[in-house]
């Protein structure tokens, strides 16, 4: 099997020979060539996907040295195909894959951490690190992996011997033997590794810091390179615009006017709370108090607020059990509450008998019924005895 993808990594058309089809799952086929472009699945990257003659490339890996390529169609034994490689999604993952040597490398090099997981996925590239590194430190590092890819440094390819790799400072996730191949990029990273990459780190055009999260004692990373960052760059810019019009704001103030909204929603809120609770206060005078279940219906209360008054009108020894259901006929959402019984099992069974879903605390269960106004007294009445 010739490997195209390494001795070729431009290349994106090529002549191969089927030597061989099986049947697969799920409809696929597996087909194997004697030489492919075809890059298959390894060291976090994604396999390639294109044309073999008429029919689909849909994933490929390797699989006891073969390179098995997941096709929707059979192919014959014997036949010359023509491949053709999905370049445009190819070339991103060699914009990213060669983008992440450059940050890891630098990462390495400044803090002695270690890429401990990568993947590229369809929507964000992940790098985790077993160290924390601030978003002031992420911040630099970006800038200097641009500086890198301004330079249009060159991407070495080296395979180097058994007694010169023993010498040699590279990155690698694990212990390697036989034959290594070495991806260096002078004054950024030296790592072992099986993936594609751009032969410039001009190639890789830009490289962008989407998110970073703390990840098992260390850091998970998401970053983008070329055409996938200014993909991203456009999808958030326009985010950017579009509350900027709806928020009357210029787009370098958006951020400031969500923040005093928030603040002057905060404060209405609290307004309304308290005029809910009023009203709340008001409506349980009309219930005389009762050691009596009590149940009661009423319109727009949000869960919250269902919450509120079905507590106010069990500590008020309204009723020995509360509840309280807002919503239509046919879909209610409800709070039931009690300081003298547990609510637990009670909502439980009124969920199996009203097609409900919820579930709380001693003190207060909440949840849906799907079941009508009458349905949810009789059952209630019924299971909830004086």
């Amino acid at each position: 099997m010739e490997k195209l993808y390494y001795r070729q990594p431009y290349v994106k058309a090529f002549e191969a020979v089927v030597t061989d089809c099986r049947e697969g799952k799920n409809g696929r086929y597996q087909v194997m060539l004697d030489r492919t472009g075809f890059y298959p699945e390894g060291g976090g990257q994604p396999g390639d996907t294109g044309r073999l003659g008429p029919v689909k490339v849909l994933d490929v890996h390797e699989k006891a040295g073969e390179i098995i390529h997941e096709t929707d169609g059979p192919l014959e034994a014997g036949t010359a195909v023509a491949g053709t490689i999905d370049w445009e999604r190819r070339f991103g993952y060699m914009q990213n894959h060669s983008g992440e040597h450059i940050f890891s490398g630098l990462v390495h090099k400044k803090y002695g951490f270690d890429n401990v997981g990568f993947h590229m996925g369809s929507e964000e590239v992940t790098v985790d690190f077993n160290g924390v590194i601030t978003a002031e430190e992420l911040e630099e590092i970006e800038t200097e992996v641009n500086r890198k890819i301004a330079e249009n440094l060159p991407i070495r390819e080296l395979y180097p011997a058994a007694g010169a790799l023993e010498h040699m400072e590279y990155r690698s996730k694990k212990a390697l033997t036989g034959q290594v191949r070495i991806i260096e990029i002078p004054d950024s990273d030296v790592c072992a590794c099986c993936g594609t990459h751009v032969m410039s780190t001009g190639e890789i055009g830009i490289f962008k810091i989407t998110g970073a999260i703390h990840y098992k004692g260390g850091i998970r990373v998401s970053m983008l390179c070329g055409m996938d960052a200014l993909k991203d760059y456009r999808k958030k810019q326009k985010t950017v615009t579009e509350l900027s019009v709806m928020l009357s704001a210029k787009p370098e103030r958006v951020v400031e006017t969500v923040e005093k909204l928030k603040n002057e929603n905060g404060i209405k809120d609290g307004r309304i709370n308290r005029l809910y609770q009023e009203l709340f206060a008001a409506r349980m005078e009309q219930f005389q108090c009762s050691q009596k279940p009590l149940a009661v219906f009423e319109e727009g209360l949000a869960p919250i607020q269902l919450r509120q008054y079905c507590t106010m009108l069990y500590e008020g020894g309204r009723g020995s059990v509360v509840l309280v259901c807002s919503g239509a006929d046919g879909s209610y959402q409800y709070a039931i509450g009690s300081s003298c019984a547990d609510m637990r099992a009670i909502s439980k069974t009124l969920n199996k008998e009203l097609n409900g879903r919820g579930g709380g605390s001693a003190l207060m269960a909440q949840g849906t019924f799907q079941a009508s106004k009458q349905a949810i007294l009789e059952t209630f009445t019924g299971l909830v005895k004086e």
